[in-house]
């Protein structure tokens, strides 16, 4: 005679060998999934990546600048245990000399001011320049509201079409 108590230990050893990822909260997944983003050397400060985890499906959207970052993230991203799928909405920013030279002008403007050296020497400045046919969007955060409304003012250079402030308080 069989026992009935062999198929609930079977299926309770099944439940308790479940792989820990499997188990992976959406925001443990996110810091992970953020720390490995952070990480990459490939983005920089003219790249906005933006992450968000719902059931274990990553969404990642923003915009880079070459369209190898865009892979790059994705590939990093699908590799990390607990992620199910990912979806890759990053949008890759036409190439231009114009938008290039923009960017720069708008690095110095903010990087080279005072209140912002403290950033400048970071390994990754909070501070994002995305520009796009001649559109300036700060994205990322900044400690105060002074900062923000700093940020914005020094972005203002001779080519900037119009200046998007995105720029987050810093609420540790």
């Amino acid at each position: 005679m069989r026992s009935p108590w062999i198929p609930a230990l079977t299926l309770a050893a099944l439940l308790s060998a479940a792989p820990a990822a499997a188990q992976t909260s959406d925001a443990a997944l996110t810091a992970n999934v953020l720390a490995s983003l952070q990480s990459y050397t490939g983005l920089t400060i003219f790249d906005d990546v933006t992450v968000t985890v719902i059931d274990r499906t990553v969404t990642l959207t923003g915009k880079v600048t070459m369209p190898y970052k865009r892979e790059d993230a994705e590939r990093r991203v699908s590799r990390i245990d607990g992620v199910r799928h990912v979806n890759n909405e990053i949008d890759v920013l036409p190439a231009s000399t114009t938008d290039a030279g923009l960017r720069t002008r708008v690095a110095q403007a903010i990087y080279s001011h005072p209140a912002f050296w403290q950033y400048a020497s970071m390994a990754n400045p909070p501070i994002h320049i995305v520009v796009e046919r001649g559109r300036v969007t700060l994205t990322g955060c900044v400690n105060n509201q002074l900062e923000r409304s700093l940020a914005l003012a020094l972005a203002q250079v001779p080519g900037a079409a119009n200046v998007a402030n995105q720029l987050k308080l810093d609420r540790r």
